[in-house]
């Protein structure tokens, strides 16, 4: 289905649904207007790739909704989570990297929504909006930035610093409060953390055991809720 053919039989979007993203904040309800009139909206499925490492980048992404795991390859076949999007974000930017292709893959962690354009529409909107380009470059750097501090937890902590640590990460950036503790808004499993760690899923199992004997948080299929956020600040500090 071409471009032109998916945007008339989808519904229009409103305005309000970008006004206060950063990279649209700065703009005119006219020009958002004509940003949504070019976008296309998909569905996402739990676990369904949005793109695949190294395939052609063709589109870039805007999260409206779910949230988004972002998983490379290791030379050796392994999966690694090296970060997770949040809503309101863009993603498939490889066009801001320089790339022809998608350096990772996207995964929806959830039921998701996203917009997409085509990656010829980068330059334009960079050049003519104002605040879209900074702003998402802004975002590259905090990615760089968290991606460099996993990679200085693999090299210096303990297993149990870097679960730790994630699990800290996860309801900072994503976690609600519940009856009892904070619980990380997205479906996530014991493999995930496993790939998101470095960890074999066995210690990811035998640390949140210990952990949920201990009251520090309850996990069931595909949800973990922490109890007492204190205390895992602490075990993951050197």
């Amino acid at each position: 289905m071409s471009d032109s053919l998916a945007r008339k039989t989808q519904p229009l979007l409103d305005e309000s649904l970008l006004t206060f993203l950063p990279p649209f904040s700065k703009l005119e309800s006219r020009q958002i207007r004509a940003i949504l009139d070019q976008a296309t909206t998909r569905r996402v499925e739990e676990g369904a790739a949005i793109f695949d490492e190294g395939a052609p980048a063709e589109r870039f992404y805007l999260l409206l909704d779910g949230y988004v795991r972002v998983v490379r390859l290791s030379p050796t076949g392994e999966r690694i989570t090296a970060l997770h999007i949040p809503p309101g974000q863009l993603l498939g930017i490889a066009r801001a990297l320089g790339r022809t292709d998608y350096p990772a893959t996207a995964v929806a962690a959830a039921e998701s929504i996203v917009l997409s354009w085509p990656t010829r529409l980068w330059d334009s909107f960079a050049a003519e909006y104002e605040g879209f380009s900074t702003e998402t470059y802004a975002v590259v750097g905090k990615r760089l930035e968290e991606m460099s501090e996993r990679i200085m937890e693999l090299a210096t902590q303990h297993v149990e610093q870097r679960v730790a640590n994630a699990l800290v990460r996860l309801i900072n950036q994503s976690g609600r409060k519940v009856p009892g503790g904070i619980e990380i808004d997205f479906p996530i499993t014991r493999q995930d953390l496993s790939e998101m760690t470095g960890t074999t899923l066995h210690t990811v199992s035998r640390l949140l055991s210990g952990w949920e004997k201990q009251g520090l948080v309850k996990s069931q299929r595909k949800r973990i809720m922490v109890c007492d956020a204190h205390a895992l600040v602490v075990l993951s500090q050197p």
